[in-house]
């Protein structure tokens, strides 16, 4: 853990604040005409995702979290828990699902993902900007029924419903936005 001062905070860093992970999403430094300067910063909570702001002196110390990210290969699920493996030492490590959050709705068997870690401790996961699922439900599409951004509901491999034009079909692989789970093409 490194001590570095409130004027080196930049966008996307970790602190440790209060026996909890804390990422910098924001951050403005204010010099009044009157008074002290501070920084105003936006945080967002690693572990919770909970966001608060936070006001701090200009110059105050504060602790720099150090996250090591590793890439990590989904093996299968465990109960609830998704088992992946460190693609350096083969270690398997179990990983609840709130921890995944919404990466959950992406990884299938043999996917790779990059996992941010704090010390042992898995606290957030990195996935590809987009991944190729496959279609497992959906209706087929009417005969004339082709007007141009027609759409339809469709049930990939891990459970996520997504939109899709019409065209497409059972079994079918397609290509998902990962960030905002859109699809983007068949593939």
């Amino acid at each position: 853990m490194a001590i570095i001062t409130t004027n080196d905070l930049k966008n996307g860093m970790t602190l440790e604040l209060d026996d909890d992970l804390y990422q910098v999403i924001e951050f403005q430094h204010v010099k009044p005409g009157k008074g002290h300067a501070f920084v105003r910063t936006t945080l967002r909570g690693v572990r919770s995702g909970v966001v608060v702001d936070r006001t701090f002196r200009a110059g105050e110390k504060v602790a720099r979290a150090m996250i090591d990210k590793r890439t990590m290969q989904f093996l299968y699920r465990d109960g609830s828990d998704y088992v992946f493996m460190d693609g350096e030492s083969y270690e398997q490590m179990p990983v609840p699902p709130g921890t995944l959050g919404d990466a959950a709705d992406y990884v299938v068997e043999q996917s790779e993902a990059l996992m941010l870690m704090f010390g042992t401790e898995i606290v957030g996961v990195e996935l590809p900007a987009a991944v190729e699922l496959t279609v497992a439900e959906t209706e087929p599409g009417i005969q004339g029924d082709r007007v141009s951004g027609g759409r339809k509901p469709a049930t990939l491999e891990t459970g996520l419903v997504i939109q899709v034009p019409l065209f497409v079909e059972v079994g079918e692989r397609v290509k998902v936005d990962t960030r905002s789970g859109e699809y983007l093409s068949r593939v």
